[in-house]
């Protein structure tokens, strides 16, 4: 039952057979066969389909909510069993904010220094995608805004304040202010992450709070090609505090942003699940212990 449950989540998340399959390392026919045996259990459809899968049925979407916290059980079972019988080993999937990569390592170094049988995975995402991803057990934990947008039920802990530069060209206009407001940024030819990412939508915040708004002639969802067009002298741009000062000892400037300057906080958030598999839980206490070392 298991299995056939997390074949069905792989399924909803992928929304394609094939794809489900292949993140289930099974064959397409195995994976029909699993949700069709499990259709048979509980008595009810599960998915419409037609030559290919068109969505989940309201009964299907009910099951999903189920299938996720029966299995999120299991895993955290096996887990805390296997810790017992040989100490804290596996898998870790981490999702991470662009803008947070610089910092992830503060976290994962001694996490794995200290439990060096668990494997970790850093994958950067948007931060709806962590949330979505935490939800569908794709994801075991994530790194993230805490204190912008809604989180929903997640435990969470807070790791730094992330404070905004403007990383310029020496030589270029206004490069060589102590600090600008965020009205001076705006008259600036910038790049800027892209509007599905949170830094975006912070950095449009502020920008609207002091009357103007971003037209940045490039985006992307890249921090490293914004710094590239960064380099060429042509561009500005915003980052975090702590991304733009890797890039100084490169000869770019990093200035801050005040009138105001403003924080928001970035931290660790895991699903709302008592108690945590042993891996999480060990997980979550390295972040306090790293919000220690950084307060």
């Amino acid at each position: 039952m298991i299995d056939k449950l997390e074949m069905f989540i792989a399924l909803a998340r992928e929304r394609h057979f094939g794809h489900a399959a292949e993140a289930c390392g099974v064959t397409q026919p195995t994976l029909s066969s699993a949700i069709r045996q499990l259709e048979d259990q509980l008595g009810v459809q599960l998915v419409f389909r037609g030559s290919r899968f068109q969505e989940l049925t309201p009964e299907g979407l009910r099951v999903l909510d189920w299938a996720r916290r029966i299995v999120g059980d299991a895993r955290a079972l096996k887990d805390e069993m296997r810790a017992v019988r040989s100490g804290l080993s596996g898998n870790l999937r981490l999702g991470v904010i662009p803008t947070a990569l610089p910092i992830v390592a503060d976290l994962t170094a001694p996490f794995t220094e200290r439990h060096p049988n668990v494997r970790v995975r850093v994958l950067s995402r948007t931060s709806a995608e962590i949330l979505a991803g935490i939800e569908s057990l794709e994801f075991d934990a994530g790194i993230t805004y805490l204190d912008n947008e809604p989180l929903g039920r997640v435990s969470q802990v807070p790791l730094y304040a992330e404070y905004y530069r403007l990383v310029c060209r020496p030589g270029t206009p206004l490069s060589e202010r102590d600090s600008l407001t965020w009205a001076e940024v705006a008259t600036l030819p910038l790049c800027l992450l892209t509007e599905d990412m949170q830094n975006r939508r912070i950095v449009n915040q502020h920008l609207a709070e002091s009357g103007v708004r971003a037209s940045p002639s490039v985006e992307s969802n890249s921090t490293i090609s914004l710094i590239s067009h960064v380099m060429t002298g042509r561009w500005a741009s915003v980052l975090p505090k702590k991304l733009a000062d890797m890039f100084v000892a490169d000869g770019l400037r990093a200035i801050p942003i005040v009138a105001p300057e403003v924080r928001h906080l970035v931290g660790l958030i895991a699903a709302h699940r008592e108690p945590h598999t042993p891996i999480l839980a060990a997980l979550l206490e390295a972040a306090r212990r790293s919000a220690e070392v950084e307060r």
